[in-house]
């Protein structure tokens, strides 16, 4: 059975407060909407796709993000084109977001463009560009090496 894409993708914050106005900042950019907005939950949708955020479970301390802990990794937005990736970092450097690096070569595939950057508790977020068929070209390998 083929599927339709990811419907949503769930992250949980540590701050509504703080979190939502950040994603709402990008994801406004990215011409995404908010379509519900409550005390426990924010919903934006676009591009066929929707991110919540939600409150983070009670736990003691003021855990961060950890990228390498189970569960997610890193969330990536897919860019039509490579300018729009330059497009976006500069969005990001007017939002004082943490950029991990900005929009450069990688070696996922051949032409990837990326730039890696961080919201409010950490998460890791990146916005990228493959040209053609990117990884569905007949031959084409993933690099481990090449991704942090």
């Amino acid at each position: 059975m083929k599927i339709n894409g990811i419907a949503h993708v769930a992250l949980s914050v540590m701050r509504m407060e703080i979190s939502v106005p950040f994603y709402e900042s990008f994801l406004t950019f990215l011409e995404f909407r908010c379509v519900h907005r409550s005390p426990r939950m924010t919903y934006f949708i676009g591009g066929r796709s929707a991110i919540a955020l939600q409150p983070a479970g009670k736990h003691p301390g003021h855990e961060r993000f950890v990228q390498t802990r189970v569960g997610l990794h890193h969330l990536c937005f897919r860019a039509y084109a490579r300018p729009d990736v330059d497009r976006f970092y500069q969005h990001l450097v007017s939002m004082e977001a943490k950029i991990v690096h900005p929009p450069e070569e990688g070696a996922w595939a051949p032409g990837y463009y990326s730039v890696l950057f961080e919201d409010p508790d950490g998460i890791r977020l990146e916005m990228n560009f493959v040209p053609g068929t990117g990884l569905l070209a007949e031959g084409v390998r993933i690099d481990p090496l090449g991704y942090e």
